[in-house]
C-alpha cells in the first residue's frame, strides 16, 4: 500500500477544506496531511463536515486511509488564519510543511507527495524568494532540471519553461535546456509511467513554427537541431511542430507526450480538456511530487464551493507511481 504525505498549502486558500473533503473519499493508501490541525478543526466546523483528526508523530507510520478520518502531522501557524486573508508570517510555515513533506519521501518514511496550491504573492511578501513548488522543490533536492508535466488523463503536457515571463522565454530555449528537459521527460515517461519507448512531440516556439525562419529564427536554428539530436541519443522525438496544430486529435494520436515551449502554450491545451481533474507532477526529482492543477481560489475558501477533484486525481496518480507495476 502506497505511503502519501499531502501539504494543505495556503491556510486562507481552498487547500484545508480540500484535504477535509477528501478524507471523506476511500482511497487505497496510508496517507497523512501536514497542516495546522487548528485550522483543519476550525474548517470542518465552518463546512459542517464531519471528519476525525488523528495527530500523529511524523517521525512514525502511517495507518491507511478510512473515510471519515484525516491523520495529520501537526505544523502550527504563526498567526491564525482567515479563509481568504492573507498573513505573510504564515508563509515559513507554509514552507515547513513542503519540507517535512519532502524529508519524509527522502528518508523512505512516504512514497509520494501530493501538494495543494500555496500562494506564490504572499510568500515573496514575506521577504521569501518564491517563484512556485517546482522550482523550490528542485533547490532543496539539488536537481539541476526540474520539467513541469501536467497530465489530464491521457493527454501529458510538459514544459520546456516555467514560471518565466513572456519577454524572456526566447532567450532561455537553448539547445543545452531542451536537451536537459527532452532527456528528464524521456526518462520518467518510462520510469515513472512505464512507457518503454515514449512518443514526444515537441512545439515549436513561432507561429507555424517560425515559417521557415520568416517568423522567427529559433524553431530551425536551435528547436530543429535539438529534436535531432535527442533523436540521435535514442529519443523518439518530433518536431518543431506548430503548436496550433500539436494538440488536434490526429497529432495526439502520434504522441505520448507534447513538450511545449513555455507555460501558457500548452497549459490552456490541457485544463480546457481536463480542468479540476489534470494533476502537475514534477519530473526529474528523486521523489514523486504530484499538485493539483488551479491556485489557492481565495474567494472560495470557507465557501464550500471548492471541487476536490483535482487533488483527489493527484492522489490517485501519486499511488499510482508509486505503486510498481
Amino acid at each position: 500500500m502506497p505511503r502519501l504525505v499531502l501539504t494543505s498549502g495556503e491556510p486562507a486558500g481552498i487547500g484545508p477544506e480540500l484535504c477535509l473533503m477528501l478524507a471523506a473519499r476511500p482511497i487505497k493508501a496510508a496517507l497523512v496531511v501536514c497542516a495546522d490541525p487548528d485550522v483543519l478543526a476550525a474548517r470542518a466546523r465552518t463546512l459542517g463536515l464531519d471528519v476525525g483528526l488523528e495527530l500523529l508523530d511524523p517521525s512514525g507510520t502511517v495507518p491507511p486511509h478510512r473515510a471519515g478520518r484525516l491523520c495529520v502531522w501537526p505544523q502550527s501557524l504563526a498567526v491564525p488564519s482567515q479563509p481568504g486573508r492573507l498573513e505573510p508570517a504564515n508563509a515559513p510555515a507554509v514552507l515547513a510543511m513542503l519540507d517535512m513533506a519532502l524529508a519524509a519521501c527522502q528518508d523512505g518514511r512516504a512514497d509520494a507527495m501530493i501538494t495543494a496550491p500555496v500562494q506564490k504573492s504572499v510568500i515573496n511578501d514575506a521577504g521569501i524568494v518564491f517563484s512556485g513548488h517546482t522550482e523550490y522543490l528542485a533547490e532543496a533536492c539539488a536537481c539541476p532540471r526540474p520539467v513541469m508535466l501536467l497530465v489530464a488523463g491521457q493527454l501529458r503536457v510538459a514544459l520546456a519553461t516555467t514560471h518565466l515571463p513572456l519577454s524572456k522565454v526566447a532567450n532561455a530555449i537553448t539547445p543545452a535546456l531542451l536537451a536537459e528537459v527532452l532527456d528528464v521527460l524521456h526518462a520518467d515517461l518510462v520510469a515513472r509511467f512505464g512507457l518503454a519507448r515514449p512518443r514526444i512531440l515537441v512545439c515549436g516556439l513561432n507561429p507555424h513554427a517560425g515559417e521557415g525562419g520568416h517568423l522567427g529564427h529559433e524553431d530551425e536554428a536551435i528547436i530543429r537541431p535539438a529534436v535531432d539530436a535527442a533523436r540521435e541519443r535514442g529519443i523518439l522525438a518530433t518536431g518543431p511542430v506548430p503548436a496550433d496544430t500539436a494538440f488536434t486529435p490526429r497529432s495526439l494520436g502520434t504522441a505520448d507526450a507534447v513538450l511545449a515551449m513555455y507555460h501558457d502554450q500548452g497549459l490552456p491545451v490541457l485544463k480546457a480538456a481536463g480542468f479540476g481533474e489534470a494533476v502537475n507532477v514534477t519530473l526529474g526529482l528523486p521523489v514523486i511530487r504530484t499538485s493539483v492543477d488551479h491556485g489557492t481560489a481565495l474567494d472560495l475558501a470557507g465557501t464550500g464551493r471548492a471541487d476536490p477533484g483535482s487533488l483527489l486525481a493527484a492522489v490517485q496518480l501519486a499511488a499510482s507511481l508509486a505503486t510498481p507495476a
